[in-house]
């Protein structure tokens, strides 16, 4: 069982290397695909002269340890060769299951799409970036505008307290007065936009803040299906 335990040590060694160095295309001076290879023989290797070097009754085992290697090794080598398909798969999961995480996809062209969930109440949310703060947003294709609620503006680091609340606008909870702002940075993923004009709503007048058709707009295109939205940049 030591040598198993050594051979599963190169092999977990080996494929977080892979990994860490995926974006750079090389892993100790060699091509990430030249190092796969050697990371893939090197046990077989090993086992091998532990088999010469040792008696005939230890070759046998390490035989049969050399088979258990090869159906590991292949394990890791499909891990690491289909780690983008699996990624996307472990994204739409926490999409389904996590309401406002979503999906980042790139095309072939290099375009970036986020694709998102409808909740169980029947909408639209995302998790939103405001300033490099986090803020969950319902999307709202009926507001003109962005539109934060009080709190979220604060924690935006917007300062409410100093806006003068003079603009008119309709909420769930009815009329009430919102203040106009301009937002330095809104991303939603890779989508980044910069100085996005919104209104933050007087406190306690909006339970959300939403995504409106002035974000929306600039973008692409948007596509409705029955179970999702996808936003392309």
């Amino acid at each position: 069982m030591r040598s198993l335990a050594v051979v599963l040590g190169i092999l977990g060694i080996g494929l977080a290397l892979l990994l860490y160095n995926h974006d750079s295309g090389q892993t100790l001076g060699m091509s990430n695909d030249d190092f796969g290879h050697f990371i893939y023989l090197l046990p077989i290797a090993l086992m091998l002269s532990a088999g010469v070097i040792g008696s005939r009754v230890r070759l046998g085992r390490n035989l049969t340890y050399l088979a258990i290697w090869a159906v590991i090794a292949l394990i890791f080598m499909v891990a690491f060769v289909y780690q983008d398909e699996a990624k996307q798969v472990g994204r739409r999961v926490l999409a389904e299951l996590m309401p406002g995480h979503s999906v980042v996809l790139t095309g072939l062209n290099g375009e970036n799409e986020v694709v998102i969930r409808r909740t169980q109440g029947g909408h639209f949310a995302v998790n939103a970036q405001v300033n490099e703060q986090r803020v969950g947003m319902l999307i709202d294709t009926g507001a003109s505008q962005v539109t934060l609620t009080y709190e979220d503006a604060k924690k935006a680091g917007l300062k409410p307290e100093t806006l003068k609340f003079s603009m008119p606008v309709t909420t769930a909870n009815g009329m009430a007065q919102a203040a106009p702002v301009t937002i330095p940075e809104l991303s939603i993923g890779p989508i980044v936009r910069k100085n996005v004009s919104a209104a933050v709503a007087q406190e306690g007048r909006l339970d959300t803040s939403l995504l409106g058709m002035n974000f929306l707009s600039s973008l692409s295109a948007v596509r409705i299906q029955p179970n999702e939205m996808r936003l392309m940049d």
